[in-house]
């Protein structure tokens, strides 16, 4: 239950986190709600910054224009 929590947090907060003009500000971004989303719930930071940050790399690959 703990871990399908994360998952939605994590995917929520990489959605919201969903800005930045290049790769790598999508990525570090990311990387940074991802981290937070994990510190909020006690999870590996690691895990939730890589997430977070594959997550918005693919959220704006997908939808430019929201970006």
């Amino acid at each position: 239950m703990r871990k399908s929590i994360l998952a939605a947090l994590l995917c929520g907060t990489a959605a919201l986190a969903a800005c930045g003009d290049t790769t790598g500000e999508q990525a570090l971004y990311g990387a940074g709600a991802g981290a937070a989303g994990a510190a909020l719930l006690k999870g590996n930071l690691v895990t939730g910054a890589a997430v977070g940050a594959a997550g918005n790399l693919i959220y704006c690959q997908e939808h430019p224009n929201r970006c």
